[in-house]
């Protein structure tokens, strides 16, 4: 009996390294980044952040004219092409044009859910920075305009909403290793581009972009399981029925 029990266990324990060890991953990192969301917003609560936040935002400027960010002036000119990445219209027609895609290839249950996931990622999102009510950096003019509260960074958490939700879900239709990691790694640079540009600009704090990224990367996480299981139940209602087999004729 107690062989057959060890024979068991190790039979369950190849089976989830084979299927489900991403979803065991991908759940420890969504708890890891609710935890280090959680402790990122605690030390910006109590204002521990506030010398790191200052020494940061001031090393990206010229020391003899705070107004100006380090580098030429195209590389400002550069940021603000970048930071659009990360607005509303941009994030918006991206995600209309990756649910279209959806819907064309019959995928309407799919289309929906991804929908939902990055509409209460941005409904969050968006609540949080009324939460919390963190005033915008006030050391260096802003490069850019702004309409909301700084903590967490908007652009660098819908980034990761919406980057890399729909990179993950792309990733799942590529047949090989590199076509995965190629999504994934494109949307994860855009996200971080777009992150770094908001600090370069002077609109936000470090620790507003860290928080988002941090939220944003375990809300992406979070949808791509809810993403998945949707992907498996729905998949089977549009697959081609295997063709029955003829009984082969009796031999005579």
């Amino acid at each position: 009996m107690w062989k057959r029990l060890q024979r068991q266990c190790r039979r369950l324990i190849h089976w989830i390294f084979t299927h489900e060890l991403k979803t065991i991953l991908t759940v420890l990192g969504v708890g890891a980044g609710i935890f280090g969301f959680v402790q990122l917003a605690d030390v910006v609560t109590e204002g521990d952040s506030s010398s790191v936040d200052r020494q940061v935002l001031m090393a990206l400027r010229n020391m003899e004219d705070a107004a100006d960010p380090l580098g030429p002036d195209w590389a400002e000119e550069i940021a603000r092409d970048v930071t659009a990445l990360g607005s509303v219209t941009a994030l918006t027609l991206l995600t209309i044009a990756a649910l279209g895609h959806l819907a064309l290839i019959g995928r309407p249950k799919l289309a929906a859910a991804t929908l939902t996931a990055i509409a209460l990622g941005t409904l969050v999102s968006w609540l949080m920075k009324i939460g919390f009510d963190r005033p915008r950096p006030d050391l260096v003019p802003h490069a850019t305009q702004v309409f909301t509260r700084s903590f967490p960074s908007g652009h660098s958490a819908m980034s990761a909403v919406v980057y890399l939700t729909l990179g993950l879900l792309a990733a799942r239709s590529q047949p090989t290793r590199i076509g995965k990691l190629s999504f994934v790694i494109g949307a994860t640079i855009l996200t971080l581009l777009v992150g770094a540009s908001r600090v370069y600009l002077g609109v936000h704090w470090p620790t507003d972009v860290l928080a988002g990224w941090t939220f944003g990367a375990t809300w992406a996480a979070a949808s791509w399981l809810a993403l998945r299981w949707v992907d498996r139940a729905t998949r089977v209602d549009f697959e081609e029925p295997e063709p029955i087999a003829e009984p082969a004729p009796a031999a005579e």
